[in-house]
């Protein structure tokens, strides 16, 4: 299995591999382009956007600046929008459904570390210290607006119709048609489904 297989599997993975290294310096160079593109240029941000994500729908916007990690771990559903300073750490997949709003400086998070120091840092075969890593995949559902602000840690689904407030922390799993937020962010109402 290699590093990159281990990486998408929520194993424990070498952050060193010289294919991880050339998949995240290939990321941070298309980054770079599209941060500094013309914000007018639509047609050329759409083709840097659809280089740099995994995929991405129909009708996406992705406002500048954007940082991500690896880009090819992200799905995009159509009509969806990410918000200016938007950081998604993909070591592991995001997955944002179809017409979802993504405040501002939205932190996604998919990267775990052991907690014990002796398990998160070790001596590898040649002596050199390093330190383990795994993934925890995070799912956005369709029709989800994620307040400006909030930081969306590993391994959390958000439902459908969900609207999370600006500023929460996301630290576990939040259903589908409710409002939810706070530090950590909790379910303060459900949403009416019949509503139009």
């Amino acid at each position: 299995m290699t590093e990159k297989e281990k990486m998408l599997c929520g194993e424990f993975y070498d952050t060193r591999d010289l294919e991880l290294r050339r998949l995240s310096s290939n990321a941070k160079d298309l980054m770079r382009v599209y941060n500094s593109l013309p914000a007018e240029n639509m047609d050329l941000r759409n083709q840097m956007i659809h280089l740099m994500f995994g995929s991405c729908g129909e009708n996406v916007r992705v406002n500048q600046p954007v940082w991500v990690d690896y880009g090819c771990n992200i799905s995009l559903g159509a009509n969806s929008l990410v918000n200016m300073n938007c950081t998604l750490l993909d070591t592991g997949r995001i997955t944002i459904g179809d017409n979802t709003l993504i405040g501002p400086d939205v932190k996604i998070y998919t990267a775990v570390h052991p907690l014990l120091p002796n398990e998160r840092i070790y001596t590898d075969e040649t002596g050199t210290t390093a330190i383990r890593t795994q993934t925890a995949s995070v799912t956005i559902g369709n029709n989800v607006w994620i307040g400006g602000g909030t930081i969306i840690l590993p391994g959390v689904t958000i439902g459908d119709n969900t609207v999370i407030g600006a500023g929460s922390v996301v630290t576990k799993s939040i259903s589908e048609n409710v409002v939810a937020y706070g530090n950590p962010c909790t379910i303060k109402k459900l949403l009416d489904k019949t509503a139009k």
